[in-house]
Formats: C-alpha cells, sequence, structure tokens
C-alpha cells in the first residue's frame, strides 16, 4: 500500500488534472527496471502528477506495476486504465535564502545621442541606473515610482 492516502474527491482532482496531460514515462517490455524508476522518480520531482504509459498486454501484469510504482515512488495512485496510469505526489516547497540587505544593484547603460546635423557621430554616454530607475526612450533616468498600498493594509501593518 502506498504512504500517500487520498480521498475518492481528492483522486476525481488530480484525475481531472491528469486529463490533459501526455504520458512522461513508458514501460516497455521489460517492466519495471531501474532506469523506469529513476525516470518515473524525476518526473515526479519536476510534475507532482504524472502519466505513465505501459507497452505490455498483460493485465495482470500491468496492475502489479501499477501498485509497485506507487509503493516504490512513495506516491499516490490516481488512476488505471487500460494502458495508462496516473501517479500523483505532492512537490517539494524549493528552499529559497532570502537576503533583507540584497537590492538591485547598479548596471551601467550605454546611450547613443544623436545629433541634430545629420552627418555628425553620435554621442556616446554611459549611464548608471540604479536598482529602482529605468531608462526612458529619450535617454533619461527616472525613478520608479513608490508601490500604492491600499488604505486596508496601512492600517492593518
Amino acid at each position: 500500500m502506498s504512504a500517500i492516502q487520498l480521498t475518492p474527491a481528492q483522486r476525481k482532482i488530480h484525475r481531472a488534472e491528469a486529463h490533459h496531460l501526455d504520458p512522461v514515462v513508458m514501460i516497455g517490455n521489460d517492466g519495471l527496471t531501474p532506469a523506469v524508476l529513476k525516470e518515473a522518480e524525476m518526473a515526479l520531482n519536476a510534475h507532482g502528477l504524472i502519466k505513465i504509459r505501459v507497452l505490455g498486454d498483460d493485465r495482470q501484469a500491468r496492475e502489479a506495476m501499477f501498485v509497485a510504482l506507487a509503493d516504490q515512488l512513495n506516491a499516490a495512485p490516481i488512476q488505471h486504465i487500460g494502458k495508462l496510469f496516473v501517479l500523483w505526489r505532492p512537490r517539494a516547497e524549493k528552499e529559497r535564502t532570502v537576503d533583507e540587505e540584497r537590492m538591485a544593484g547598479p548596471r551601467d547603460v550605454k546611450v547613443l545621442k544623436y545629433s541634430s546635423r545629420g552627418g555628425q557621430r553620435p554621442e556616446v554616454k554611459t549611464l548608471r541606473v540604479l536598482g529602482n530607475q529605468r531608462l526612458t526612450s529619450g535617454g533619461q533616468v527616472k525613478r520608479a515610482k513608490p508601490k500604492k498600498i491600499s488604505v486596508k493594509k496601512r492600517t492593518l501593518g
């Protein structure tokens, strides 16, 4: 039995989400090989909800594969229709380190200023644009406007 137990309502939701998916793992006539398990593991880590196609014709062997896949991958068996399996496992949250001191750094931008007389070379200016600034099409540096906060959020925060 797999580690993840779902209610019929949860299973129904995942079935609906998997309807439009294409199979990402194919199981050949060799059955569950370590390479197939590795691919299914990688697909579950990347997507969470996957479809697997089995190419063998033996129905009992497919049912055994479906249960074995769910157990070995610690995934919830969602659906088994014909030669298609649908498995789900919650995706792990990616850890992001938040650095409070880090802001968008300055960047140097080259601006070409063309002369009003036609035959002269354009003047090249290098401008330093900070993280809260932007460069307009005319070559002007403008500050970003402060983000507006609603009245409700101001009173709560």
